[in-house]
């Protein structure tokens, strides 16, 4: 998403900035992080062979990642549909990799060394050559990913990107823009809403069925054939729900936007796990309402609402700060792993001090690569 302060030179887009929504993105980012954080203890728990793994507190953090996908859309949409004639599609793509590849980098970079300080350990215990993690490095940096038991996934957990696991939302996200570019911002309203039901059935069917056998919908973070298509699927409903959106959009004045939203999205994601012996799985179910219909309505309440005042502030620092630190925060979160697997601690008061510094170290580094790279790079990219 855009962030104000460079968006009306870079971009010269003359259409009103949904302030709110950046908001919006920043404190599910922030959520993201806490979520990891109890991830962490449901890991440590399943590696020491303590516990069911399962993530007690914050439970549905993972599908912030689908409120961004629905936040990209209707923005991309919003920002994109109508300036094709003075654009063109190279421009387009020049644009996006501005805005989302200096980070990315950035975030490989970060994950690298988090893993050298670790002496390039595996989760297993062995340690990866440095040239693998070198070649790990590379491929991250140009998006492509590693497939599960090639040496260059160095950490031995099937992950996409193994030095920055979210990296794997941006390829997704990548896939989206190609495809927007490309075939769906061709589409009518009518057909537009056609493929969104279309979409929405299909992930219907791929979660509530559980397909992916992972009783949430907390696919796509690795390249085997079910996350692919699963991951895919996963992107493609909610962003092109998003761009429904964003086309069928009539604002309203909405006070207090911002907190209702933000106050949602805290009570949804702390919904605790819901079991099932059916053939639907519940808890998927859950996670799917909030997706094709919880979330769209959030979004319409934050582009309706108003960013006067302190909360205006509260939001341009929390869009400022969103991509940042969902890019960055995870190579952290893989020490913090580390040291709860070492010491054996599962739960939140037995390390809160340590939490409490991983959720702060990560958001001044967020701040850090924010003001002394991203923001200066992407301004010199746009000069060029």
């Amino acid at each position: 998403m855009q962030h104000k302060n460079i968006s009306s030179a870079s971009f010269a887009n003359t259409k009103a900035h949904y302030e709110l929504l950046d908001g919006l993105r920043g404190v599910a980012a922030i959520l993201v992080v806490f979520y990891h954080i109890f991830e962490g203890f449901s890991f440590a728990e399943v590696t020491n062979g303590a516990g069911s793994g399962i993530i007690t507190t914050l439970n549905h953090g993972h599908i912030a990642v689908d409120f961004f996908f629905i936040l990209s859309g209707f923005v991309i949409s919003y920002a994109y549909d109508n300036r094709w004639q003075e654009m063109g599609t190279w421009q387009f793509f020049k644009r996006r990799l501005i805005r989302l590849h200096p980070m990315l980098v950035m975030g490989a970079l970060i994950g690298a060394v988090a893993f050298a300080s670790v002496g390039f350990q595996r989760w297993d215990g062995s340690t990866t050559p440095t040239g693998w993690v070198m070649i790990a490095l590379l491929l991250t940096m140009l998006m492509i990913p590693a497939v599960p038991g090639v040496p260059y996934e160095v950490r031995g957990n099937g992950e996409m990107f193994p030095l920055n696991g979210p990296g794997w939302s941006l390829f997704f996200e990548y896939v989206g823009n190609i495809l927007y570019a490309l075939f769906i911002r061709r589409l009518s309203t009518k057909m537009m809403a056609l493929l969104t039901v279309l979409l929405g059935a299909v992930h219907a069917w791929f979660f509530l069925f559980d397909v992916s056998g992972y009783g949430m919908i907390g696919v796509g973070w690795t390249i085997d054939e079910v996350n692919f298509w699963g991951g895919l699927i996963r992107m493609l409903f909610p962003f092109t729900l998003g761009m429904l959106l964003s086309r069928t959009f009539k604002p309203r004045q909405v006070k207090g936007a911002f907190w209702i939203c933000s106050l949602s999205l805290i009570a949804l994601f702390a919904v605790p796990y819901i079991p099932s012996d059916g053939v639907i799985n519940m808890n998927c179910l859950f996670e799917y309402v909030c997706i094709a219909f919880i979330f769209p309505v959030l979004v319409w309440l934050g582009a309706c609402g108003s960013t006067k005042g302190a909360t205006g502030k509260i939001n341009q620092l929390l869009g400022d700060i969103s991509y940042p630190l969902y890019i960055v925060h995870y190579p952290i979160m893989y020490i913090f792993y580390a040291w709860l697997i070492e010491n054996e601690l599962y739960t939140l008061q037995s390390c809160w001090s340590v939490a409490l510094l991983v959720v702060v170290s990560s958001i001044a580094l967020a701040l850090l690569c924010l003001k002394l790279y991203d923001e200066p790079v992407r301004r010199w990219l746009m000069k060029k």
